[in-house]
């Protein structure tokens, strides 16, 4: 049953799941309270290497510091008050080699207590931000610094995890530099994608009561928006979609030369919403999933969830040239220019033939021969079956609401058959924190993969890090309002 957002996920969190997290950390060596240092498993023979590197004097430290806060932004012609990260939409942008030891000190001056989640990353898991689960909130006017190694190089990017926080403007990116890799592209453009209604007369916190408190109605949710490929597309219809903060009214603009190559890290931070993108005049050529390498395929347009990450190379043509993002199975797009020649920008709601072409999904996917998990009998077989609807907006895994829902448990060195079956009408992108999985068949390996309605897919995993890692929709209403469990190791 839904809470009030000034008790919601604290109360619980730090209730039943702090007893949980508390005991069974200790069963797999970790000791002291959450939010302090403890000694926990790598993730990987590259993790394994990194930590052994920061011993040692040789490794490089990437030093950062955060502020999150209330402020007000200008999404382009029109400033909305909501919360941020050093007052920039969206936050600032991490760097760093595959490697390094990234220390990132998070000062928290908002009226309310949160965190940093640091999305799709294997780190240790006292450093995963999830409050109540691998630390304490960070309680409003203090501070709380995170340090970990960035072992895989990948487009991440990091959000809080505490409430409905993800839908204000609180995320930013972090891109892992491979020092091996070729780089034959010559220039690199980050688009993050969002859904925003914060600072428009209502908060994220007045979506959550109102979607929470429908009996039948759906709250705020329209039964239009349907898609012909996820089914019942959204609880929400936002009255803006942002490309890197601005409106389609003032786009931001990659400048280029017609001939040149541009790698595009696309991210998809929003909250209730996937995106349908695709570049005008172009064809994208997909080339990592989640950080991970897949095996090149060229499409028309890319079908992104909630939290998904994806790599494209596109070969820039004369002229100028509409990114949308269109809003699946919603009304509104977000938009970006690509310039390398003279002509007029396109226009609020310009039409792009590729939308309607050739559409990629992350199950379409196959991985890279260097990134697939080696073969190996399966030691543990996991159900995760996700059920929930509009009628009372509870959302739930195995038939319960998070925090009753039972742990998935495993044990250090297993490797871990996971079939997750959606039994709702709605899709659900679903992410595993701590771990990548592949995808059984193709391969490709992902941290978070869109579940459609009525059907089932499988994921193997290796289970190489100890610690209690959360396992939830990353719809942040489906989350906050019971789609969420643990993948608990146990001895």
């Amino acid at each position: 049953m839904w809470q009030d957002p000034e008790i919601g996920r604290r109360a619980v969190v730090r209730g039943a799941l702090g007893v949980l997290a508390a005991g069974a950390l200790g069963s797999c060596g970790g000791s002291g309270s959450p939010g302090t240092s403890r000694p926990v498993g790598p993730h990987s023979d590259a993790v394994r290497a990194a930590e052994r590197l920061r011993r040692t004097s040789g490794q490089r430290v990437v030093t950062r510091s955060i502020t999150a806060r209330p402020g007000s932004v200008d999404l382009g012609g029109r400033t909305v008050s909501t919360w941020t990260y050093d007052d920039a939409l969206p936050g600032p942008e991490l760097r760093t080699r595959a490697g390094d030891l990234l220390r990132v000190e998070l000062t928290n001056d908002l009226p309310d207590e949160t965190s940093i989640h640091w999305h799709g990353l294997a780190l240790s898991n006292d450093m995963d931000g999830v409050p109540g689960l691998t630390q304490d909130p960070i309680s409003a006017g203090s501070r709380f610094v995170y340090e970990f190694t960035t072992a895989d190089p990948g487009t991440y990017f990091f959000h809080p995890h505490t409430g409905v926080q993800l839908d204000r403007g609180l995320y930013g990116v972090l891109i892992v530099d491979d020092p091996a890799e070729p780089g034959d592209y010559d220039q690199e453009w980050v688009v993050v994608l969002d859904d925003w209604i914060d600072g428009t007369g209502q908060t994220p916190d007045d979506v959550l009561e109102r979607l929470a408190s429908s009996t039948g109605h759906g709250g705020m949710m329209d039964r239009t928006m349907q898609s012909e490929l996820l089914g019942s597309a959204g609880d929400v219809d936002y009255p803006l979609y942002l490309i890197n903060g601005r409106t389609p009214r003032a786009p931001v603009t990659l400048t280029g030369r017609p001939g040149q190559r541009a790698r595009v890290r696309i991210v998809n931070a929003g909250s209730d919403t996937a995106f349908r993108v695709a570049l005008g005049g172009h064809r994208l050529t997909v080339t990592h999933s989640d950080g991970f390498p897949v095996r090149p395929v060229v499409t028309d347009a890319l079908l992104i969830g909630m939290g998904e990450r994806y790599d494209v190379i596109v070969d820039l043509a004369d002229g100028v040239f509409p990114l949308v993002a269109q809003a699946e199975g919603k009304s509104g797009v977000g938009l970006a220019l690509v310039r390398t020649g003279a002509g007029a920008a396109p226009t609020v709601g310009t039409t792009v033939r590729e939308l309607d072409r050739q559409v990629l999904l992350g199950t379409d996917l196959a991985a890279a021969d260097g990134v697939r998990l080696g073969s190996r009998s399966i030691d543990r077989k996991l159900d995760a079956v996700l059920g929930g609807g509009m009628m009372s907006y509870r959302w739930t895994i195995n038939g319960a609401a998070f925090p009753d829902a039972d742990p998935l448990e495993v044990a250090q060195g297993e490797r871990v058959s996971l079939r997750v079956r959606n039994t709702s009408m709605m899709f659900h992108p679903m992410h595993l924190h701590g771990h990548t999985f592949a995808l059984t068949g193709s391969g490709v390996r992902k941290d978070t993969v869109v579940v459609r309605p009525h059907q089932s897919l499988e994921v193997d995993l290796q289970a190489d890090n100890p610690g209690q890692w959360a396992l939830h929709c990353h719809n942040v209403y489906h989350a906050e309002t019971g789609m969420m469990t643990v993948l608990s190791y146990r001895r």
